[in-house]
């Protein structure tokens, strides 16, 4: 075989590995698999759509998210029994009298109730951390089990029969290869409608809920809300395939809705790629098919019935987050070469308009203040009667040994932490009871101590978080992809500020393979992206080499220029003296000096202070 061949074998094997073609191929698949496959398979493969839609749901609540629910299997049965209620109940309440026992008006009644029993469940459950979440979301899960199972009206445990088949356009879809292509076509939409959602402004903010909901507080993200999205997302999709699976069954009873069937998404979610759209499917399928094949293969190795695969399943998931922590997804996005992985959705129209500036204060004018400002924890007073201000086209520099309190301090001035006594101004207003979220609306913009960004998330996209506050489109406009212009001008915003420090080469690299010095020019352009008035930085320097200090300078001093007032905390004293306007020294929690950098540079206190060397 000569070389062009081999090349020309390599292209088609390259090119059969595009997203597109993938997608097409498995479409096709999809379409002709009832017209091939006997009547099991296509049983077993409306049951994949169905457990597929619920596990959808957890890749946004739990893989996208960072919020465990063991509880999914619950609003399944919500939809189930609300269409089985409606459709085979003989004496109707007046007030659904005109709904005629229509399926689809069983649709519509299991959505709602799911939707209010969801934003319910959600504001109680959604305000707990750690290990609390998950024990909630078990919790609600067998209340409701058990409501099922104590319903005599529905048959109680033994359940109720006699639902009527699904129809469209007078067709009956009454035999599984018939309701096999609603099964699917429902669950192409709902994964379209999450993959533009996760592809947008409103998908970045539940992207940061996963280990960055104090940055993205800050960066005016409202994260309780985000959560309250895809909790109330991930029941819907629950409650749609709970009413397909009553249609398709044509019965219903408690049993498909208990913990174990919540644990068994949990187990499809992981073994997919609990943070991959695709997974959602990909584990469905497996877990699906493996587990009918252990049921008829175990017995006969084992020689009598038992839940073997249960134990199989077990020792699996532990395999595969020891091993294949991201599921199989993770490991067959590995055999994509990299310029085929899909940035369609980072396309850049740099013809996108402009979005609005903020107007600047003028140059001089109190912008942020801070009065006898106190912060206690316990017995401990970490910021002691501190005083500073800040004027509009200045740099002011906070700075002091180790365990001073400037990071305690830099905290209150941007309502991360609230003092225990004083207050701060910003813009003329107290800022007490005002959450970061608010403060950043006000026009404050932040960077953090320890870099605090989405490493899996592109650069471009991280940046773009930095821009929220500056988009206005909701949640229905990016799952319909209805806010395609306000995404370029958000994207276009992000672009810019990476070419202004000096990152415009690394758009679509992932943030967490760049440099830590990188890193941390990165989050400067995610808090300019939001357009502030005030910049706090913190320990901006750290990590960076000499030319990157030099560059950061050029730009700092240019920000200053424009009538931006900044604060920084740094432990560089070449990089600080050589830039600031007035310098304040802390230790230990009280201001000991302010002024200008010659008159700090000689000041016994501040001698005395860094005496043994400057941090």
């Amino acid at each position: 075989m000569n070389t062009a061949t081999l090349k020309s074998s390599a292209t088609k094997s390259n090119n059969l590995l595009k997203p597109t073609n993938l997608m097409l191929a498995g479409l096709v698949v999809v379409l002709i698999a009832p017209m091939v496959a006997p009547t099991y398979t296509v049983t077993l493969l409306n049951y994949i759509g169905l457990y597929a839609l619920v596990v959808l749901g957890l890749v946004l609540l739990t893989g996208v998210g960072g919020m465990t629910s063991f509880g999914q299997a619950a609003f399944v049965g919500l939809g189930a029994y609300s269409t089985a209620y409606l459709t085979t109940t003989q004496q109707l309440p007046e007030w659904l009298a005109f709904t005629a026992g229509s399926p689809w008006a069983g649709l519509a009644m299991g959505l709602l109730l799911t939707a209010a029993v969801a934003l319910f469940l959600g504001a109680v459950t959604l305000k707990l951390s750690g290990h609390y979440l998950p024990l909630g979301t078990i919790a609600w899960g067998i209340s409701l089990y058990y409501l099922f199972g104590t319903m005599s009206s529905m048959g109680g445990h033994t359940g109720v029969s006699g639902l009527p088949s699904l129809s469209i356009f007078g067709i009956e879809l009454d035999k599984g290869e018939k309701i096999y292509y609603l099964i699917w076509a429902v669950l192409a939409v709902a994964i379209l409608i999450t993959r533009n959602l996760l592809n947008s402004r409103e998908g970045r903010a539940i992207r940061a809920l996963k280990g960055g909901q104090l940055m993205a507080e800050s960066m005016g993200v409202n994260t309780f809300r985000s959560k309250m999205v895809i909790f109330l997302i991930s029941a819907i999709f629950a409650a749609i395939s709970g009413w397909l699976y009553a249609h398709t069954q044509r019965f219903v009873n408690p049993t498909p809705f208990g913990l174990h069937m919540g644990i068994d998404y949990l187990f499809m979610a992981l073994i997919g790629g609990v943070g991959s759209v695709w997974g959602a499917l990909l584990g469905a399928g497996v877990l699906t098919m493996l587990k009918q094949w252990l049921q008829d293969l175990l017995p006969m190795i084992l020689g009598s019935d038992g839940q073997y695969e249960t134990i199989v399943f077990g020792l699996l998931i532990v395999v595969m987050m020891q091993r294949w922590p991201g599921g199989l997804m993770g490991l067959l996005a590995k055999l994509v070469p990299a310029k085929y992985r899909d940035h369609s959705d980072l396309t850049l129209n740099d013809d996108a308009a402009e979005l609005p500036r903020r107007e600047l204060p003028k140059a001089g004018d109190l912008v942020l203040e801070a009065c006898d400002v106190t912060r206690k924890f316990g017995g401990l007073v970490a910021n002691n009667q501190m005083n500073l201000q800040l004027h509009a086209g200045e740099i002011l520099a906070l700075i002091g040994p180790n365990g001073a309190g400037k990071s305690t301090m830099f905290n209150q001035l941007s309502s991360v932490d609230t003092p225990t006594e004083g207050e701060v101004k910003f813009m003329g207003q107290s800022l007490k009871g005002k959450s970061s979220r608010e403060v950043a609306q006000m026009g404050m913009s932040r960077t953090f101590q320890h870099v605090k960004l989405l490493p899996t998330m592109t650069v471009l996209e991280n940046v773009a978080l930095g821009a929220h506050m500056r988009g206005s489109k909701g949640v229905v406009p990016a799952a319909l992809h209805l806010e395609r212009e306000e995404e370029q001008r958000l994207l276009k915003e992000a672009k810019h500020q990476l070419e202004r420090v000096g990152l415009g080469d690394f758009l679509y690299e992932e943030a967490g393979s760049l440099a830590l010095g990188q890193q941390r020019i990165l989050e400067i352009a995610r808090a300019l992206c939001a357009d502030p008035c005030v910049l706090l930085l913190d320990e901006p320097a750290a990590g960076l080499r000499f030319k990157e200090k030099k560059a950061l300078a050029d730009l700092l001093t240019k920000l200053r220029g424009e009538g931006m007032a900044i604060l920084l905390v740094e432990h560089d004293m070449d990089f600080v003296m050589g830039l600031v306007d007035r310098i304040v020294v802390m230790e230990f929690g009280t201001k000991i000096a302010e002024g200008l950098p010659e008159e700090i540079q000689t000041n016994p206190a501040v001698l005395e202070a860094y005496l043994g060397g400057a941090e």
